[in-house]
């Protein structure tokens, strides 16, 4: 295992803390063993400010882990039928995390792989926020889990520092509130990025609460 990053590391803006994650390792333990992924791919969410967060209104029993300490892993379920993950930033109290959207698999590519069968190509296992998490194996048991400390079942490992020249930013996905924020970031020339997609008016049936950046369907 490389260094862990730590609770410092992650106790920043939402903004930098996304720049920070981009190429750090995200390592989980399932059942059928260790899967580590490498972050591609991520969407910054604050708290008050930010209409498109889960924290916008306040705390909740759903949104507590937002609020701090920074470095614990908020799992949220949407939709119905997916979990996806974020890490918790900013000061204790503060309310913020980061989406993690999109990863490329640095583990056994069997076994990855294995975990997800529907996959069309490698790039694709970890490839949208929903697909991470499932590879991960993320639901409601890791929620809170802390991923600053070594014993803990999901860890987050430094990675080698990424040039600011091979970051990009765009909107972020799916959300209708704040749209044009350019808060989502990614690698350059990675296979495993999500395919941007505009957040689509959803009827009273189908329309889901105000989420973390969920994913604009099934990913």
């Amino acid at each position: 295992m490389t260094d862990l990053l730590t609770r410092e590391d992650l106790a920043v803006d939402v903004l930098p803390a996304a720049h920070r994650l981009l190429g750090c390792t995200l390592e989980a333990d399932t059942p059928d063993g260790p899967v580590a992924v490498r972050l591609v791919e991520v969407e910054a969410y604050r708290g008050a400010d930010d209409p498109a967060s889960h924290s916008y209104r306040g705390r909740t029993p759903r949104n507590a882990v937002m609020w701090g300490p920074a470095g614990h892993l908020y799992v949220y379920f949407v939709y119905g039928m997916h979990f996806c993950a974020n890490v918790v930033c900013m000061g204790e109290g503060v309310a913020g995390a980061v989406l993690l959207r999109a990863g490329e698999v640095v583990s056994d590519p069997g076994l990855a792989r294995a975990r997800r069968p529907k996959a069309r190509r490698d790039a694709e296992l970890a490839m949208g926020p929903a697909r991470l998490a499932a590879l991960l194996g993320f639901d409601r048991e890791r929620n809170g889990v802390d991923l600053t400390d070594p014993a803990s079942p999901v860890r987050l490992c430094a990675g080698d520092p990424v040039p600011a020249s091979s970051i990009r930013s765009g909107p972020r996905v799916g959300v209708a509130a704040a749209k044009d924020l350019p808060w989502r970031f990614w690698l350059d020339g990675s296979p495993a990025v999500s395919q941007y997609r505009a957040a689509v008016p959803r009827n009273r049936r189908n329309r889901v609460a105000r989420v973390s950046g969920a994913p604009a369907g099934p990913d």
